[in-house]
């Protein structure tokens, strides 16, 4: 863990933004891979589905990398006045909202996302496939909004870099099971959507073990 308090301030700062910067790219990269494969193996109309469904995926992610903002600095704040109590009560309220909120976001979008593809007037032949797609990603968002709120405890314990290292992995991790998925399988739109979740989920519990090893004052277990 560096100490944030030591050094040139503005190096410091561009040290440790860079990697969250970076880290918010490669999350959006899951929905391009994912357009660049369906595209290629399934066609236009898959496109189309995965396409149209970025707004909204992108919506819930600026929700979450919002939240898991001001989460990193009131972390932040308390660990640097070596407050460790009120680090893991900070930490537990986060995780208790995470998972209601995601919860409670992934309800709303799963039972109204057909009504919102007609809403935006997507065309009806494109409809089933992103009703599909949008579906099974909202199925699998407590992973998403999970490792971005694991991502905001890390920074707020001033180490950006790791999350960004997991981010790559998982960016990695996604575009080896969309082409198991989609093309190996034969699943269709609904294996890139797979292949995201699966992705996303191992990003979550490595980040999960790894603040749980390396930061023992948290102690999650």
């Amino acid at each position: 863990m560096r100490d944030l308090s030591v050094g040139k301030e503005s190096k410091l700062i561009f040290q440790f933004a860079t990697p969250m910067l970076l880290g918010n790219m490669f999350q959006q990269l899951y929905n391009v891979v994912d357009s660049i494969i369906v595209g290629q193996y399934i066609g236009k109309e898959a496109l189309a589905a995965v396409g149209s469904s970025f707004p909204i995926i992108f919506t819930l992610i600026s929700f979450i990398i919002g939240i898991a903002i001001g989460s990193t600095v009131i972390i932040s704040q308390y660990f640097g006045a070596k407050d460790f109590d009120k680090v893991k009560r900070a930490i537990d309220t986060l995780y208790i909202f995470i998972f209601f909120a995601s919860l409670f976001v992934s309800f709303l979008g799963i039972y109204f996302s057909s009504d919102i593809f007609h809403l935006i007037g997507l065309p009806e032949d494109i409809i089933p496939q992103a009703d599909s797609y949008l579906k099974i990603y909202l199925s699998g968002l407590v992973l998403f909004f999970g490792f971005n709120a694991t991502s905001a405890i890390l920074r707020g314990l001033g180490d950006s870099r790791t999350p960004l290292y997991f981010m790559i992995v998982a960016t990695i991790m996604n575009i080896g099971l969309d082409f198991l998925f989609v093309v190996g399988f034969d699943w269709g739109i609904e294996g890139a959507a797979y292949a995201t979740i699966a992705a996303q989920g191992g990003a979550f519990i490595t980040a999960i073990i790894y603040l749980n090893r390396t930061h023992e004052i948290i102690n999650l277990s």
